[in-house]
């Protein structure tokens, strides 16, 4: 006989309360942040002892790491299924901002200040490439033969970042800018720093992205 895949009840009370854990944990870091995170306070919120929480999570760094993980993941599927239906460079960049303003300190989180003291594992960095993965397509995509620039001449000796991707030298180019310039006017606006400032931040975002895809070289 096959052994079943469904899981026991002891496994589903299990991930229920890792879910609850998490939930609690996302509420903890928009009151105070990643850097404030903590068991024991979560602890306390679920009514339940600190050292009970730890048979589920062994310490403030697993948690974040969780937390992180699906905050990729969420990206990463994201951008994954827009690809998948051919959206260009703008059509993903519109998928970005639509994900950060859905949930900013899930943005936050992977994009804003690292948490001191943590050092996320080899994993996350493997997910996180294949959002920039998505990214070098579509930026190849735009202009295959384009010329490089100088820096994009740098780049064709310093591309680690891109992993095994065979973008042109001005497709990294283009990456980088793109990743930059919208991470900078995403985290600006999710922060604030444009309120008062009597302008829509959607437009400041799109003229960005235009000037982006058709930049050359």
């Amino acid at each position: 006989m096959a052994k079943s895949d469904a899981a026991t009840p002891r496994e589903r009370y299990r991930a229920q309360v890792r879910t609850e854990i998490k939930q609690h944990a996302w509420e903890q870091i928009a009151t105070a942040g990643a850097s404030a995170l903590s068991l024991n306070a979560i602890a306390k919120r679920m009514g339940v002892s600190g050292p009970a929480l730890y048979r589920y999570y062994a310490g403030r760094d697993e948690l974040i790491t969780e937390l992180i993980r699906d905050a990729y993941r969420s990206l990463a599927d994201a951008v994954r299924a827009a690809a998948g239906t051919g959206a260009d460079l703008a059509g993903l960049a519109h998928v970005l901002r639509d994900w950060a303003l859905a949930d900013p300190q899930r943005y936050f989180l992977i994009y804003g200040t690292p948490v001191p003291g943590y050092h996320a594992p080899e994993e996350i960095t493997g997910i996180s490439q294949e959002i920039m993965a998505d990214l070098l397509t579509a930026c190849a995509a735009l202009e295959p033969d384009a010329p490089a620039t100088p820096f994009a001449a740098h780049l064709a000796g310093h591309r680690d970042w891109a992993g095994d991707h065979p973008a042109p030298p001005a497709a990294l180019h283009r990456a980088l800018a793109f990743w930059t310039r919208l991470h900078g006017v995403l985290s600006l606006e999710l922060a604030g720093h444009f309120t008062g400032m009597a302008f829509d931040p959607a437009q400041l975002f799109q003229a960005e992205l235009d000037d982006l895809v058709g930049r050359r070289g």
